[in-house]
């Protein structure tokens, strides 16, 4: 069974910042690009970041460019979002998701994480 289990979010004051983590199991992931996208309330999901199979190309959202870095452990099925200068408006349920093509659109993604909480006090 194909699980994405994320890890890492919390209530962190504005300027801080966090470490996402997702660690991918049931299949091996190395082969799959891995992504990032978020969903605040009352707003559809959108995509924040993603990572290619090899880890050498890399989308970001324009509203994150510069305070998020994707990254990857494809030894160990795992993606990465570190999060600097964290702002009230980056409040939203973090999911993990992979499928086999890099995209920027979130319905292309065939695999979802069940989600972390980041929430940003102002």
């Amino acid at each position: 069974q194909v699980q994405l289990v994320e890890s890492g979010g919390g209530l962190v004051q504005a300027g801080g910042s966090l470490r996402l983590s997702c660690a991918a199991s049931g299949r091996s992931f190395s082969n799959y690009a891995l992504a990032w996208g978020r969903q605040a309330p009352g707003k559809a999901r959108e995509f924040v970041a993603g990572i290619s199979a090899s880890g050498n190309i890399r989308y970001y959202a324009d509203g994150v460019k510069g305070r998020f870095t994707i990254s990857r452990n494809s030894a160990k099925d795992t993606v990465y979002l570190a999060i600097n200068n964290l702002k009230p408006e980056d409040t939203a349920v973090y999911y993990c998701a992979a499928d086999t093509r890099l995209s920027r659109t979130p319905a292309l993604y065939t695999y979802w994480g069940q989600g972390t909480q980041v929430t940003v006090s102002s």
